[in-house]
């Protein structure tokens, strides 16, 4: 069943990534980077669907990396490639592709911010589409350039040739997709598995705890403090909770000890039981 759980994850990013190119970057003319980008451009230049150059590419990239690298991509970065591959072409025969806007800003805005969560969703998986990544990590292995320069050059090389067929304004507003698209990867990323780090200072600690364990179903650990400025013992209690768990809680201690004290902190990552797993 976690099986399947991840699957339709990784599904449901591809159908994001699929529809920032049908809906905004196709019918635009905007190459925003990677193996899209240039399925754009062979598009226009051949006029086979982006679809199946897309398609063809991922086998050629994919088989370079199971024998220059070995098997660092995983089945389910195949099933995202190949599944995003075979979706765009789908929608390219039935004629579903069209642009919801012929604004090139909200274009680029709109499509850079569907294709990064949707990117974002499939790496939270374990997933990706393989693509420029591929390339990035064979000039990473053998001409020792770091990852990032290798993605960046991947991507500038698909830019030029962007800006040589479709013209100069709108090779720029791919090269401002690309960065958009970088940015918001991590931003995504780092909002889906944000949590916030709770200590709660407070005399009324089986309370705290019980409700912490039974109602809010969360762990926690219990610490003996004592006031520097009162010098009072007291209980020092540290959980990681959602947002939403953590407004749940925060109502009960405001009813049942509203002389506690309370400090949050935002977590960009949390790793171990009941969040992402450490080892997968």
């Amino acid at each position: 069943m976690k099986k399947v759980k991840e699957y339709a994850i990784i599904t449901f990013g591809v159908l994001l990534v699929v529809a920032s190119f049908i809906f905004f970057f196709f019918p635009n003319n905007i190459a925003c980077g990677g193996v899209s980008g240039l399925a754009l451009v062979l598009h226009d230049i051949t006029g086979i669907e982006s679809g199946i150059i897309m398609f063809v590419a991922n086998i050629i990239l994919f088989g370079v990396a199971f024998i220059f690298i070995g098997g660092e991509f995983g089945i389910k970065s195949i099933y995202a490639a190949f599944g995003l591959s075979t979706i765009l072409s789908i929608t390219e025969k039935s004629g579903i592709s069209f642009a919801l806007t012929n604004n090139l800003i909200l274009a680029t805005i709109f499509g850079s911010a569907l294709l990064a969560m949707g990117t974002a969703i499939m790496f939270t998986q374990d997933a990706s589409t393989g693509g420029t990544s591929i390339i990035a990590k064979l000039l990473s292995k053998y001409l020792h350039i770091g990852y990032g320069m290798g993605q960046l050059i991947s991507d500038s090389i698909v830019i030029l040739l962007a800006m040589y067929t479709f013209g100069m304004e709108l090779g720029l507003f791919g090269l401002l997709s690309v960065y958009l698209i970088g940015t918001l990867i991590d931003k995504f990323i780092d909002g889906f598995n944000s949590c916030k780090q709770v200590l709660i200072f407070t005399q009324e600690e089986e309370k705290v705890v019980e409700y912490i364990n039974k109602d809010v179903d969360r762990g926690c650990t219990v610490f003996k403090g004592k006031g520097g400025y009162t010098g009072r013992e007291n209980t020092v209690i540290l959980t990681i909770l959602s947002r939403r768990q953590f407004i749940q809680l925060k109502q009960f201690i405001k009813k049942e000890d509203p002389e506690a004290f309370i400090t949050v902190n935002a977590t960009s990552e949390v790793l171990g039981k009941g969040f992402m797993n450490l080892v997968e």
